[in-house]
């Protein structure tokens, strides 16, 4: 008797036809994820290198993940489209993840820090205490008890006696500190003070606080620690554009006018540091966000102190109580380890959270 033949599987149904409303939904989805793919690459290649791409620059950090993600999950309803769609989505995120500003660090547990770690703050005060209680300003500051203090946007009155009294009031509130004031920087250190150097250009003795404040956006501060010495920089990036003015005809000039001056205080920073043999430390608000490429003059030469926030989405900057992304930043050269950083609320004295770090000298990353 002949053996039975083997049945024949079934034939594989095909999927139905998609409706003309699927594919038109399929359609418009396919065109945004590769429009968004395309934008992710234009922004690779021209941020930080192209003045007019600075309002594209402006984009929230956060959609450089969640674009991706929120076309992934609309790609089940792309019809025949939806493996192009979720491909595109793909391709984004790994284009793109890194611009985020999510911290993957935060899986990583730092190191204890030592009983001698250095605690440094930074902080963008916002016009200093002009808008704010004196007591509650120099509280605020007292209370952290910090071996190192980076201050930004000290803001005299016109009065120059209001200056002296203002610095006066400091080695009052933080007696046993040197101080180095340059423009709107003003770095206070329990350590010795053994060099100062104004970046990116040091305007001769006498200039006023104005002029000042225009060339000086990095103050370096050479620190005797132990029998080791260090270079702190105090720095304050201009913001990327003049927000106040986007109607007048000034406003496209001064864009590329702030991304020049940006441009020259970024380099600055660069060159000092390529010539610095010393541990570095870097901190400041730096007007620049995780999506912007101006950060790579530092990340390419210094590690963020932020991977050991401990908080998955770090956020130094807020509006209206909401906080939104990092403006403000602290990197550190390969001698340091950085055991705990935090970005802390400042009772509402400032648009922006103060930085405090723990570090200490070792090169354990």
């Amino acid at each position: 008797m002949a053996p039975h033949p083997a049945a024949a599987p079934p034939a594989a149904t095909p999927d139905p036809p998609a409706s003309p409303t699927r594919r038109r939904i399929g359609a418009a989805l396919l065109f945004l994820a590769g429009a968004w793919v395309a934008f992710v690459v234009a922004h690779r290649l021209l941020s930080g290198r192209w003045w007019r791409w600075l309002l594209p620059e402006l984009v929230p950090p956060p959609a450089f993940v969640l674009v991706p993600a929120l076309l992934l999950l609309l790609a089940l309803a792309a019809g025949p489209a939806r493996r192009r769609v979720a491909l595109l989505a793909v391709a984004a995120l790994l284009l793109g993840a890194d611009l985020s500003g999510f911290n993957p660090a935060v899986l990583r547990t730092p190191p204890p820090a030592p009983a001698d770690a250095l605690r440094l703050v930074s902080w963008n005060t916002t016009v200093w205490n002009h808008d704010d209680d004196p007591d509650r300003f120099y509280a605020l500051l007292t209370a952290r008890r910090a071996d190192v203090y980076l201050l930004q946007e000290y803001k005299p009155a016109d009065d120059p006696a209001a200056r002296d009294a203002d610095l006066a009031r400091l080695r009052r509130e933080f007696p046993g500190y040197q101080v180095a004031a340059r423009g709107e920087l003003v770095t206070l250190t329990r350590f010795p003070i053994v060099g100062v150097t104004a970046l990116p250009a040091d305007p001769p003795p006498g200039s006023d606080w104005r002029t000042d404040y225009w060339e000086v956006k990095s103050l370096r501060t050479d620190l005797r620690i132990g029998t080791r010495t260090v270079s702190v920089y105090n720095t304050h990036i201009l913001v990327p554009l003049d927000l106040s003015s986007p109607l007048r005809a000034t406003f496209h000039r001064r864009r590329h006018e702030f991304f020049q001056r940006r441009q020259v205080q970024y380099d600055a920073i660069a060159a000092d540091l390529d010539r610095n043999p010393l541990p570095a430390v870097v901190a400041g608000d730096l007007n620049t966000s995780p999506a912007m490429a101006d950060l790579d003059r530092l990340t390419d030469r210094l590690t963020d102190a932020g991977r050991a926030s401990g908080s998955a989405y770090p956020r130094s900057w807020a509006i209206g109580g909401q906080r939104w992304w990092r403006l403000d930043w602290t990197f550190v050269s390969a001698d340091w380890t950085v055991h705990r950083y935090w970005l802390r609320d400042v009772d509402g004295m400032s648009d922006h959270r103060m930085q405090e770090s723990t570090l200490s000298l070792g090169g354990d990353r």
